[in-house]
């Protein structure tokens, strides 16, 4: 570790591993409860699992892109961060905030959390993804600008890289576009307009920036390619993410009352989309190819390339699948919408924060890599997820098509309605709670990795001496 402060990442990538558990045990409930419909209830109920599900989803990828930036920042611009006391108070804020907020979810129900948190006075609850209190979006609010802060002046006094600048840009992008969170029109075709403006140009585009800048550094630490090459590759990227991604939210946009012309922008750039993906995959492939050192962390390698594979297909390859206006009429939140979510944010987002994880930990306590034991077992781990995944998006993709062609079809002559099509493929959610069940199998593979890798810190008992016999 080559400056003190990086150790202030330490706290956030572990919330971020516990947050992450959490998520997936809330997903293998929501998993149960498709299935069996009162599973858990009244204690858990449907909405308020998918609820916490999706929230710590979005929480501790941001514990993890934090945790990173002050991992990086410092390597980056050669120079200690600006300010190690505020990263730890921040800390602890957005810990307490997302910790409280998510006991409120499960001790009260819904509607009297708003009361209790004032939501009648500043009304901004009720949006899907957007459900946290009003009290608690200003926390993530306040904690954003004092984290950009540390960022941004921490840039300022140190050296200025691509890598630096490109996720110093996208952190901001994530500050600003978050303040759309507290817009509530009455209208709501306006309130979907803009609350798009959160969810789409959070995932499809400013995290794209943070998603590439981690990447660059993981690679150019790992293959030791040139930084002017892997800085042009970036570039390409990063531009191509926002030509598309930004105009490619008008695929949000079909349904909602929004004028005609976004069947046009939003299907053209949408199709876009996919080619940042394939780059970022291409640029992967061709830093390992020209590299000139054998970096001896192979997992952090692994679930890097990994990530840009998993994101082409989720993100691109899936998401193109049904973001054509003529194919989205029929395919709109259907669980084919579910098979392109869960593997394009597992492939983008989750598996960089693990590589970074990954790639960080080891030198934060000393080491350039874990031993070889513990890195065969996360390795082993990244192919049990990554397949778990790939089952999952292939089983909601095959309920999906069932679900189109039961109940979507209008000249079906044996449409049906939701709650029969659901009845139908039962036989599929049981598959994909299997795939889910392996892939906490891969989570708990990722976890014991470490302790592997602890154990190979502590020192080696001493050798018995080897008794001698006179002759």
């Amino acid at each position: 570790m080559k400056y003190a402060s990086q150790s202030e990442a330490k706290p956030y990538f572990v919330f971020a591993i516990i947050l992450f558990i959490g998520q997936i045990v809330f997903g293998l409930i929501l998993g149960t409860q498709y299935i069996i419909g009162d599973f858990m209830f009244p204690e858990i109920p449907f909405n308020v699992a998918r609820m916490v599900h999706t929230n710590l989803l979005i929480v501790w990828l941001l514990f993890g892109f934090m945790g990173a930036t002050y991992f990086l920042l410092p390597e980056e611009t050669q120079c200690e961060l600006h300010s190690p006391l505020l990263a730890r108070i921040l800390f602890w804020v957005f810990a307490a905030a997302g910790t409280l907020t998510i006991i409120g979810y499960l001790a009260v129900p819904y509607a009297t959390l708003a009361d209790l948190t004032g939501n009648k006075y500043f009304p901004t609850m009720g949006r899907e993804f957007l459900e946290q209190p009003t009290i608690t979006k200003i926390g993530l609010a306040l904690v954003f600008v004092g984290f950009l802060y540390n960022v941004i002046m921490t840039v300022l006094k140190g050296r200025k890289t691509v890598v630096n600048m490109v996720l110093t840009t996208g952190l901001i992008g994530l500050a600003a576009f978050w303040m759309f969170a507290f817009y509530n029109p009455a209208s709501l075709v306006m309130d979907k307009y803009f609350w798009w403006w959160v969810v789409h140009l959070w995932v499809e585009g400013v995290w794209e920036l943070i998603l590439g800048a981690i990447l660059a550094f993981i690679l150019i630490r790992t293959t030791g390619v040139d930084r002017e090459v892997v800085e042009k590759w970036l570039y390409l990227i990063i531009a191509m993410a926002l030509i598309s991604g930004i105009l490619g939210t008008g695929h949000h946009f079909f349904f909602i009352g929004a004028p005609e012309y976004w069947l046009w922008i939003g299907s053209i750039f949408s199709a876009i989309e996919p080619l940042p993906f394939f780059m970022l995959m291409v640029f992967a492939f061709s830093m390992l190819k020209q590299r000139r050192r054998d970096h001896p962390n192979k997992a952090a390698v692994t679930w890097a390339v990994g990530c840009t594979i998993m994101a082409f297909l989720g993100a691109g390859v899936w998401g193109f699948m049904h973001t054509l206006a003529p194919v989205n009429y029929y395919t709109h939140g259907t669980q084919l919408t579910a098979a392109h979510g869960h593997l394009a944010f597992y492939g983008a987002y989750v598996m960089i924060v693990l590589a970074i994880i990954s790639y960080a930990w080891p030198i934060l306590h000393g080491r350039q890599a874990n031993s070889l034991q513990a890195q065969r077992l996360e390795i082993a781990s990244c192919w049990t997820m990554s397949v778990s995944m790939l089952l999952i998006t292939l089983l909601l993709t095959a309920a999906g098509v069932v679900q189109i062609w039961l109940q979507r079809i209008p000249d079906n002559a044996g449409a049906l309605n939701f709650m029969a099509t659901q009845d139908a493929i039962t036989t599929i959610y049981w598959l994909r709670l299997a795939a889910g069940v392996g892939f906490g199998i891969g989570v708990f593979m990722y976890l014991a990795s470490f302790v592997v890798a602890a154990r190979a810190d502590k020192p080696a008992e001493p050798e018995a001496p080897v008794a001698t016999v006179a002759v």
